[in-house]
């Protein structure tokens, strides 16, 4: 064990590793600050410069605009109104009233401070958690990973949004795009249409960057201009011991929220920021401050937002499933390097997962640095215009693209991915389940033949061990409270509709 460490820490422990974490803090907390772009597209549009990094390197750059974008979503939430990431939604609710009072320096250093513990306690949970969940799925064969894959499909429905129609057209698309190419198994040709470069399927950069990016910057050339909202000013007060032991209760449930919430393949940083929110809310002293520009409500926003950094990486890491959207970029990186999360990674590859884990942690001493030392630089970049911002962003999609491959190809594929997901923009049909079906779909058909080779077409492999049982159980389980909440919301809306038209 103590050489393991030592040689993980001879891998992490060199100028490139603690430099790029660095860079990728400070690109995290940039692309945060700009209205429009999020922690996904930051992450999206860093993934091709990790091509030609070391396999530790290159992730932990990704790591490290992962932190910082989650973090730097609550300047512009504060400042502007507007939140950098899905997540610091709840953070505009008592972070821009305080702006307003003239305490927006006071709003950010809270938001800094919630941030950064509820990170650290989120590195500590995947740190403890990872290796003991890696050890058991160590007895996992093809049916085992093929019932696990199935259940993690379902999370699905939690990233469909309000409609969970749309949510599945949109896996559908995804899982179908994931069957272009080549049959490993027979050979034989997929949906290629004649076209060689397809024969090895469409590849996951020009999709990602086409679905996420290029849909923001087509939406907004097509929207009439918009006047820039500016923020008044940050003020000189900053946050007072007194202040921070108030809140502390608050950031450190709102931490256990985000730890607990983002083990779970699929529910994010918005639910996990809100529930946090309402807890503290309704434990508070306050109450009734919440909503007016309450230091404790934007405490509890963002530790819950940040706690599940790292606990995202637990199922990603122990089992090959991204735990969301961001993590499942990060997954492409992996493989993109040759590397295959799950327990494989633990038995092959350890010292990369403790030199992983020494970066993670030294992510959260940097996103306090960061974020202490920046946050007038990066506040002033909220007040950035779109029409300078979006040209530099396609410049950077087009260099993503076309570096997968250098072939125009890929290109082709990066707009017409960009003009499908502009598409489902405008049709409120959602993004982030075509990216998780696109990438589990070729494991989920691979171990579902794998197990039917080893039994020559005998199904009963799939209910042969308790494991078996326990995820098809739990993908039972888990449609019915998906189609349950979704006939619930149907008739809440039916009733509402009615009241209104009475």
């Amino acid at each position: 064990m103590i050489d393991t460490l030592a040689a993980s820490f001879q891998l992490f422990a060199s100028f490139d590793n603690v430099l790029v974490l660095f860079i990728g803090v400070v690109i995290g907390c940039t692309v945060g600050a700009i209205p429009g772009m999020t922690a996904t597209m930051g992450v999206a549009l860093t993934l091709p410069f990790t091509f030609y990094l070391q396999p530790v390197t290159g992730i932990l750059l990704l790591i490290g605009v992962y932190k910082g974008g989650i973090y730097g979503g609550s300047i512009p939430a504060i400042l502007i109104k507007t939140p950098g990431t899905p997540a610091a939604a709840c953070t505009v609710l008592d972070g821009f009233p305080l702006a307003q009072k003239g305490q927006a320096n006071k709003a950010l250093h809270m938001a800094l401070y919630s941030s950064c513990f509820a990170d650290f306690v989120s590195n500590i949970a995947l740190i403890f958690f990872t290796g003991f969940i890696a050890s058991f799925a160590l007895k996992f064969g093809p049916p085992e990973f093929f019932a696990l894959i199935l259940f993690s499909l379902t999370i699905i429905a939690g990233v469909a949004g309000d409609n969970l129609a749309r949510g599945l057209i949109s896996a559908c698309f995804g899982l179908l795009l994931a069957t272009i190419g080549l049959d490993l198994i027979y050979g034989t040709e997929r949906m290629i249409f004649g076209e060689p470069e397809l024969m090895g399927g469409v590849k996951f950069i020009p999709v990602l960057i086409g679905l996420f990016a290029i849909p923001e910057i087509i939406d907004h050339y097509t929207r009439k201009y918009e006047t820039h909202k500016r923020f008044a000013g940050l003020g000189n007060e900053g946050v007072t011991m007194a202040e921070w032991k108030r809140c502390f209760k608050s950031v450190f449930r709102g931490s256990l929220i985000g730890v607990v919430m983002g083990a779970i393949p699929g529910i994010g940083g918005a639910p996990s920021a809100f529930l946090s929110y309402s807890e503290a809310k309704r434990t508070s002293k306050v109450a009734d401050n919440f909503g007016k520009g309450e230091l404790e409500g934007i405490a509890a926003a963002e530790s819950g937002n940040n706690g599940v950094c790292g606990s995202t990486m637990i199922p990603l890491l122990a089992l090959g499933v991204p735990g969301d959207v961001i993590t499942a970029v990060i997954l492409g990186a992996f493989m993109i390097h040759g590397l295959r999360p799950g327990p494989i990674l633990f038995e092959q590859n350890i010292t990369i997962v403790y030199a992983i884990f020494m970066g993670i942690m030294l992510s959260s001493i940097y996103l306090l640095i960061v974020g202490k030392v920046g946050i007038r630089l990066f506040a002033r970049i909220s007040d950035v215009p779109n029409s300078f911002l979006y040209p530099i962003v396609l410049v950077l999609c087009v260099f993503g693209a076309y570096a997968v491959g250098n072939t125009m190809f890929d290109l082709v594929v990066m707009i017409v991915m960009g003009l499908v997901g502009y598409f489902m923009l405008k049709f409120h049909i959602p993004a982030a389940p075509f990216l998780i079906a696109f990438i589990l779909g070729p494991l989920l058909e691979d171990s579902f033949r794998q197990s039917l080779q080893l039994t020559r077409g005998d199904f009963s492999i799939f209910i042969r061990n308790p494991i078996c049982w326990t995820f098809l159980a739990m993908t039972v389980l888990s449609i019915y409270v998906v189609v349950r909440r979704n006939l619930k919301m149907k008739k809440d809306r039916e009733l509402a509709s009615m009241l209104l038209e009475g």
